[in-house]
């Protein structure tokens, strides 16, 4: 018998995105956040299409339709749907919203699991051709047991026992069929829950260390790193200076006949040095973390954006070595302001003042900042494990 050469016939996938990861640490839902140098959303949805998935469903937070799509990356065989009170209720949303599209299998996947290895998702639809549903599971290594309060109940048997990972794979009219018919309250820990409910049958086939959920942020520190003792990070920004606006440098109001204008407080220098902390960690930019498209920064203090970069770093097992800020500018002049502008910012690092440096040059009438027309910064930070 020869080998069929047909292509696989195309499948879609839900991806759940609507939730909040508050224990993450990031600025912006865990789904839309940063990591290895693009939003943790995208790498799900770029896996997804390597694998020849043809269309994709994003459940997202209301509101935030937009802020998936950018996250997506791309626009065709997408959708976004607002995403339900529970993970079952977004699931069912999803599954809907494929019912008129007429795709035989779906893959139903958590945004923050980013790492999709390709040949994982191959297994689970392989295991469709004889099985109405198909999980990843890794075994339990670890011994158990079954807790009682702060006591030990029971033994359990890790050999019975496997870790389920996403995505998790069905026939498409067997799982929306499940979820109709699904009895009790929508609060099932996942799919192939809600597919045996229904009689259906589940497969497990091998998954992947790489699937790893991201929930701390810890998790958000680059993981092709290895642990370094030392990490080092450059921050830039540039603002322009307008009549009517405040004037802030360093966590300070310098007085002068012209101010920053951003959509923060557009304090040049700590912006800088929060691109610094947040490059040196491998988590991203301060747009990303603080998109200025978000009316909550509009005006806001940017010590506020400071003190978010060190905690995340702090998470993630690292202090703040040493900071090196340079401030460019015509005027207004630094120098009378570097003691009090290096003690507020050490301050916010949570450093001493000797470990913080705050210096200043012009351009020598050139550019931008020799007219007078902006202020330019850049910063250095070196990021030190904590012992």
């Amino acid at each position: 018998m020869t080998q069929s050469n047909s292509p696989e016939p195309p499948f879609a996938a839900i991806v759940v995105a609507a939730g909040k990861g508050t224990r993450s640490g990031q600025t912006l839902p865990k789904q839309f956040a940063p990591w290895r140098g693009k939003p943790v959303l995208r790498h799900s949805i770029d896996a997804l299409r390597k694998a020849g998935c043809a269309h994709i469903v994003i459940v997202a937070p209301a509101g935030m339709h937009q802020m998936a799509r950018d996250a997506a990356g791309v626009t065709k065989g997408l959708s976004v749907i607002d995403g339900g009170a529970t993970r079952q209720q977004s699931v069912a949303a999803g599954l809907e919203a494929l019912a008129d599209i007429g795709f035989e299998r779906v893959l139903i996947h958590d945004a923050a699991r980013p790492d999709v290895p390709g040949e994982v998702i191959r297994r689970l639809l392989s295991a469709l051709e004889i099985r109405a549903g198909a999980i990843p599971v890794l075994p339990v290594v670890d011994s158990i047991v079954v807790a009682d309060g702060e006591l030990m109940a029971a033994d359990a048997k890790r050999d019975t026992l496997r870790r389920v990972q996403t995505p998790q794979a069905f026939r498409y009219a067997e799982i929306l069929a499940a979820h109709r018919t699904w009895p009790g309250e929508p609060v099932a820990g996942d799919d192939a829950q809600v597919l045996r409910a229904a009689g259906g049958e589940v497969a497990m086939v091998d998954g992947d260390e790489r699937l790893k959920k991201l929930t701390f942020a810890e998790d958000f520190v680059s993981q092709t790193a290895p642990a370094l003792p030392v990490r080092v990070g450059m921050g830039y920004d540039v603002h322009r200076l307008a009549a009517g606006e405040e004037l802030w440098l360093c966590g300070l109001q310098i007085p002068h006949d012209k101010g920053l204008a951003g959509h923060s407080d557009a304090d040049v220098g700590l912006h800088a040095v929060v691109d610094a902390i947040l490059g040196a960690m491998a988590m991203g930019d301060i747009g990303q973390h603080f998109p200025p498209s978000d009316p909550q920064w509009k005006g806001a203090r940017s010590a506020q954006f400071v003190e978010h970069a060190v905690k995340l770093a702090g998470d993630a097992g690292y202090v703040v070595g040493n900071v090196d800020l340079t401030l460019i500018c015509e005027a207004p002049k630094i120098g009378p302001h570097r003691d009090a502008m290096q003690a507020r910012l050490a301050e916010l690092l949570g450093t001493a003042a000797g470990s913080v440096s705050v210096k200043a040059t012009t351009t020598e009438k050139l550019g931008f900042t020799g007219r007078g027309e902006g202020i330019a910064a850049q910063a250095v930070a070196t990021m030190v494990a904590k012992t």
